[in-house]
C-alpha cells in the first residue's frame, strides 16, 4: 500500500447501504466509489501535542494552551479526530464493470479540525 498526503475533493452520498464518500477527485481524475470496505475514527498523535509536553514539563515556557484554573492545561487538540474511509473505487468504464484494470482501494481521510479531505493510502 502506497502512502500519500494528497488533498482530494469528495462528494458524499449513498454507496450500497452506507452513507459516505461516493466520488472523489484525485490528481485531476474522477473516481467512483464501488464499495465501502471499512470505516473507522482515529485520534491524532495526542502524545506529541504541546499540552502533553507542558504537563510533562518538556514544553517551552511560552507554550500555547489554556489553564482550567487548577494548573491543568486543557487543549482541544488532545481530542483531535479524523475519520478514515477505506473504499474500493474505479475510474471511467471500470466503475460499471467487474473488477480489474482501473480499480483500486483507497483510504480517504476527513480531518474534523480542518474540515478537509485527503488521500492517505492507495493500492491500485
Amino acid at each position: 500500500m502506497r502512502r500519500y498526503d494528497d488533498p482530494v475533493e469528495v462528494r458524499k452520498g449513498m454507496v450500497g447501504d452506507t452513507e459516505g464518500p461516493e466520488q472523489f477527485l484525485w490528481r485531476g481524475r474522477l473516481w467512483k466509489v464501488c464499495d465501502v470496505v471499512a470505516h473507522w475514527v482515529e485520534t491524532g498523535p495526542w502524545w506529541q501535542s504541546s499540552g502533553v509536553r507542558a504537563v510533562l514539563g518538556t514544553a517551552d515556557s511560552g507554550a500555547a494552551g489554556e489553564s482550567d484554573g487548577g494548573g491543568v492545561l486543557v487543549r482541544s487538540d488532545l481530542a483531535a479526530e479524523r475519520e478514515v474511509w477505506r473504499v474500493e473505487a474505479a475510474r471511467g468504464l471500470a466503475a460499471s464493470g467487474p473488477g480489474g484494470a482501473g480499480r483500486g482501494v483507497f483510504d480517504l481521510v476527513f480531518d474534523w479540525a480542518t474540515g478537509s479531505w485527503q488521500l492517505a493510502r492507495c493500492v491500485d
